[in-house]
């Protein structure tokens, strides 16, 4: 057990609302189970880690804490990101996201990063690296990007698909069969505007640009893809990305103390 790398995963947040049972007029915070499930295929455990603020907040455990006893941070899906937390406001009040967690989680990377631990992002969590290191985001494609794929179906949801064009000469590049599939799975309608100072794009969506995958190009091992690695399966004919988790829980296992 003491080999095995602890990995954080950050929370999702459900606020409290009048209408739904009575646990729910609390806040609570979840992990959609498909994460930690990937984490834990590479023989690896995933530990939620809580928000860290709030009005039950109590004790002092800190984002430093958590940096030091874990091995590496897995940033997952969710809401959209507030358009405040990179200097613009809403085109659209659907799409406020929530400033709450995305302070949460950036403070999770800026300690984990600090502390030399590996992070991940995955779908959102590619855009809040991307914005923690001063990139900026779409906040509809669709609307700001017309001309665009469409890379949310609603209905069809993790079975929504398009290819992706990997990077020549990119860590990604060397990690993925050159002769395999390249269909990958997209369930997002916001996206990279502005690509952070200090990292690279690692994969594009072939029909229109849209940035797929990052990577810091500095010592810091920070990446992330647009897709959802953990909700591929073979029979839906994907990528076989599965070198991206072994990658990452490599650089944990480096890591761990």
């Amino acid at each position: 057990m003491s080999d095995r790398p602890k990995i954080g995963v950050s929370a999702c947040f459900l606020y409290p609302d009048a209408n739904r049972p009575a646990f729910a007029k609390k806040t609570l915070q979840y992990l959609e189970q498909s994460v930690p499930h990937w984490i834990m295929a590479g023989g690896a455990m995933p530990v939620m880690v809580p928000a860290l603020v709030g009005d039950t907040a109590r004790g002092e455990v800190t984002a430093e804490h958590y940096a030091q006893w874990l091995d590496g941070l897995v940033l997952h899906g969710g809401v959209d990101m507030s358009p405040s937390s990179y200097g613009e406001e809403p085109l659209d009040p659907r799409w406020a996201g929530d400033r709450t967690r995305d302070l949460y989680e950036m403070e999770l990377v800026r300690a984990f990063v600090a502390a030399g631990k590996p992070v991940f992002g995955i779908c959102r969590g590619l855009q809040l690296i991307n914005v923690s290191f001063g990139g900026t985001l779409y906040q509809d494609i669709g609307t700001q990007r017309p001309q665009a794929l469409a890379h949310r179906d609603g209905e069809a949801y993790d079975r929504h698909f398009h290819d992706v064009e990997l990077v020549p000469g990119t860590r990604l590049g060397a990690l993925l069969s050159p002769t395999a599939s390249r269909k990958i799975n997209s369930i997002h309608h916001q996206g990279i505007k502005d690509l952070a100072p200090g990292f690279v794009a690692e994969a594009h969506c072939p029909d229109d640009g849209t940035i797929e995958a990052i990577r810091h190009s500095g010592d810091a091992w920070v990446a992330a893809v647009q897709w959802h690695p953990e909700f591929h399966k073979p029979e839906y004919g994907v990528m076989d990305d599965s070198a991206l988790l072994h990658d990452f829980l490599q650089a944990a296992r480096a890591a761990h103390i």
